[in-house]
């Protein structure tokens, strides 16, 4: 590489966030600034800035921020008649490949204001984009820490700061962004005159490199965060994406798993230092696809129970250095390593695995039994992506499911496998559960009438007078103390409610007038699924299916002495269900008004039934056209030891021809925005 002639300011505004919250948002590039300075002359040879079109800004009408109008001057017309973000890098990079490169290499470095013009904007809005961009945005100064490192003054965090403290007469042009890229270009050149040399540059590591943990190892609790809410088909590289720009340690990421060894939806990710970790906190509620990303501060000892191992078999299987792990799951108990081997060479896509037999991995209980997994080495990422479109071919009768690993999950996998705990078998929650009654008789008459709604999709902060509101003129019908809030066994909403209605015609008609209807509820607004349903219907969906006398607590109602010395899911009264209110005066009353209604209860703790998993939708109470009738006794939704769902389901056909049926017609079609993969079990 040529010895570096020239810095090129890079300077970014985004249509959201500022300052030190830059990116944190999530919002896209609107204004792109650079300057190139000359720092063997020291002086400013190029200035250059271009307004940016948001690829949203054909949709949304009102895109920028008050910030960005006000301080910076920019009007939604300038933006709709910009220049996309792939243009604007390609101008620049056109420009220092013709004028700041030669034929020794190129003799510039980007520099910035911080670190998050870079790290939090252009890498991720860039891959996001689909938009590659040149090796040299991997490698930057930070103004800022060059200041502190040679000043020995870590006092100012701005550029107007570091202006004034240095007694530098402030670039006076009219547009604020031009005025941030002369100033710091003046900073620069007195760096410069000062004796500064620019010679250690901030590097942004591209690729997630893998590496393995120890059960010994000891990992900074200020450089981990937790990522929640991921897909669960997300690889290592996905999570890696997701935090494009941040420095990620090799083997920084381990995908949780569920008892059952599948993953969970979380990931732990260690940073190389805790200032990539405060960064990555802050991408908080980013997206991958329509999905939102929780991510939390999380402590080493998590990490290295995740992703630590000391088993010797999984030591040795990746200190071989493969670049790409694949999971094989379904495998035969009798499968061989050569099996494997010809697996992945014959057919379309061959490839060739990584030191042949060695480069393949079975998972075995602790008595030496196959399991039907195994972990398999590839030498590069092409090869890697040749193999995984083998998934779901057959070795003899079998099909085999291909999932891109890592090296924490391969220790979690052999750590767990090797537990004998691991493999007993699991009783289900609802039959250890006695069969109990919950309220009087004379409360909640069983009935097949069907003269109650069910409501689905509530938001958890939707209280009574929320569903009178929505209902609308439909609430006039609802009899006396006929809202019930459903709250699962942690006193926690459900996001469900019943509603008895004083007739079958009135609760028809309000379901097909509100089904999929939105409730507004503050900023957000959810649409609501209402469905025609009876008492008996109310007390299947609880129970999930088990027929017990009375699962619904409703408002005002006493409760039955305990025959066993107590429920097993003590709630506060002020926890339980809200008010229920009388069909004369529910147009009328407020949300004060409503809560007179409730009757005192004599007992200071109520006791709420645990709300087991969902069943499949309502709808499947009438009789349909199909072949097959299901009820939610045939359906079990899979949940993680956390009781969160994990995204998988069994269902119980009546013959394997409805199963084989079911497969054929329904498989990989969508529920929602997800597409639904069905298997013969």
């Amino acid at each position: 590489m040529a010895t570096t002639r020239y810095l090129v300011v890079v300077y970014v505004v985004t249509a959201g966030l500022h300052d030190d919250d830059l990116g944190s948002d999530e919002e896209e590039t609107v204004l792109f600034a650079w300057v190139v300075v000359d720092i063997t002359n020291n002086k400013v040879v190029h200035l250059n800035h271009h307004v940016v079109k948001p690829r949203t800004a054909d949709v949304n009408e009102n895109i920028l921020s008050e910030v960005a109008r006000n301080r910076y001057g920019l009007t939604e017309e300038q933006i709709k008649n910009g220049q996309p973000l792939e243009n604007v890098l390609e101008q620049l990079d056109q420009f220092v490949k013709t004028k700041l490169s030669s034929e020794t290499g190129r003799s510039f470095q980007l520099i910035t204001d911080g670190q998050l013009h870079l790290r939090q904007v252009l890498h991720p809005e860039a891959s996001n984009k689909g938009i590659p961009l040149p090796e040299y945005f991997n490698t930057f100064y930070d103004l800022r820490k060059e200041f502190r490192k040679f000043y020995k003054n870590n006092d100012f965090h701005t550029i107007e700061d570091i202006i004034n403290y240095l007694c530098i007469e402030g670039d006076a042009s009219a547009d604020c962004a031009i005025q941030k890229v002369q100033n710091m270009a003046n900073i620069i050149i007195r760096l410069i005159t000062d004796g500064h040399k620019f010679d250690d540059p901030e590097i942004v590591i591209d690729k997630l490199e893998p590496g393995i943990c120890t059960k010994n190892e000891v990992v900074d609790s200020n450089t981990v965060v937790r990522a929640r809410g991921l897909p669960w088909q997300s690889s290592d590289q996905d999570i890696a994406k997701f935090f494009k720009g941040l420095n990620i340690m090799k083997g920084g990421v381990a995908l949780c798993l569920s008892p059952q060894g599948r993953r969970n939806g979380e990931a732990l990710v260690r940073f190389v230092n805790q200032e990539h970790r405060d960064m990555a906190l802050k991408r908080h509620k980013h997206h991958i696809g329509q999905r939102y990303i929780e991510v939390y501060r999380a402590n080493g000892d998590d990490f290295v129970n995740v992703a630590g191992g000391n088993n010797n078999e999984a030591q040795t299987f990746l200190s071989k250095g493969g670049q790409v792990i694949v999971r094989m799951r379904g495998l035969p108990y009798d499968c061989t390593a050569q099996q494997v081997i010809e697996f992945f060479a014959n057919g379309d896509n061959s490839c060739q695995v990584m030191h042949n037999e060695d480069g393949v991995l079975f998972v075995r209980k602790s008595d030496g039994r196959a399991t039907g997994d195994a972990f398999v080495l590839f030498e590069t990422e092409d090869m890697a992506a040749k193999a995984l479109q083998k998934h779901r071919e057959v070795i003899g009768a079998r099909y085999i499911e291909l999932f891109r690993s890592t090296t924490a999950e391969v220790q979690q996998v052999l750590n767990r496998s090797m537990d004998p705990r691991t493999f007993e078998p699991q009783l289900p929650l609802i039959a250890s559960l006695p069969h109990v009654p919950l309220i009087p008789q004379q409360l909640l008459p069983s009935g097949s009438r069907k003269d109650c709604i069910r409501l689905r999709g509530l938001p958890y902060e939707a209280q009574v007078e929320q569903i009178l509101e929505f209902l609308g003129e439909h609430a006039k019908n609802i009899v006396f103390q006929g809202v019930h809030m459903v709250y699962n066994a942690q006193g926690q909403p459900s996001g469900e409610a019943f509603i008895q209605m004083d007739s079958e015609q009135s609760a028809q008609v309000a379901a097909q007038q509100r089904h999929h209807r939105y409730m507004i509820f503050g900023k957000k607004q959810r649409y609501i699924e209402v469905f025609q349903c009876s008492v008996d219907d109310m007390n299947l969906v609880l129970t999930g299916g088990i027929p017990v006398q009375r699962q619904l607590l409703s408002p005002g109602g006493t409760l039955l002495p305990p025959p066993y010395g107590g429920y097993p899911y003590p709630v506060q009264t002020s926890q339980v269900l809200p008010t229920a209110v009388s069909a004369a005066n529910a147009a009328s009353l407020t949300p004060a008004r409503i809560q007179s209604f409730a009757y005192p209860n004599p007992f200071n703790l109520i006791y709420a039934w645990p709300y087991p998993s969902p069943p499949v939708s309502p709808t499947t109470y009438y009789t349909h056209s199909g072949p097959t009738m299901l009820t939610t006794d045939c359906i079990q939704l899979q949940r993680n030891g956390d009781g969160r769902p994990n995204g998988e389901a069994m269902v119980t056909f009546p013959t394997r021809a409805d199963a084989e049926r079911a497969i054929q017609e329904k498989n990989r079609q969508n529920i929602g925005n997800r597409y639904i993969e069905l298997f013969m079990a």
